[in-house]
């Protein structure tokens, strides 16, 4: 019951986030946003759609129970929540699940921006490995963690390049690292 629960719940936030991720893409989209990635943003769909079918069957075929430190993840889940709303809030209109790049506008650099390139996608990644874990769903952690590490290798190069043609992000991101935090922020 716990895990249809939790499963639902993180559903709906997805769904959610569709529905904002929708509402930006014709906002950027109206002010002349390009879009990228199309070829594989399928890819992205098809592996974030089948963790969910994977987790859901798995979880029911195991029956599956809370992990023993299920506490632990629990907290680490509900701070990655806190930061993918923080970085959803920071990019603003900018926000979306697919590569539209506003030419001539200038990339985000504030909330978890001013420390790294991508916080959003190690909010991916840490979910796609704690929300089974969470649950005990060993072969959905492994599986999908290693899934979404192949499309988010195809992702990042084709949105840092979408960036570089038609913004300063070059400038803007140089001194950042891509997934850790660094501590030399641009004034």
């Amino acid at each position: 019951m716990k895990f249809l629960l939790f499963f639902i719940l993180v559903i709906l936030q997805r769904i959610g986030e569709l529905w904002i991720a929708k509402r930006n893409e014709r906002w950027m989209k109206e002010r002349g946003g390009k879009e990228f990635g199309q070829s594989h943003y399928k890819y992205i769909v098809l592996v974030h759609s089948l963790f969910f079918v994977s987790l859901l069957f798995e979880g029911l075929w195991k029956k599956t129970r809370l992990s023993p430190i299920w506490p632990f993840l629990a907290v680490l889940f509900f701070i990655v929540q806190v930061l993918r709303i923080w970085t959803i809030r920071s990019l603003g209109r900018f926000w979306n699940t697919k590569i539209i790049v506003l030419p001539n506008s200038r990339p985000i650099s504030k909330g978890p921006y001013r420390f790294m390139r991508h916080p959003n996608y190690i909010i991916v990644i840490t979910e796609i490995l704690l929300i089974p874990l969470l649950f005990q769903a060993y072969w959905t952690a492994c599986i999908f963690t290693i899934l979404n590490g192949l499309v988010l290798f195809v992702r990042i190069r084709e949105e840092e390049r979408a960036l570089n043609m038609f913004t300063n992000y070059a400038d803007e991101f140089q001194q950042k690292k891509r997934f850790f935090p660094t501590s030399s922020v641009k004034s």
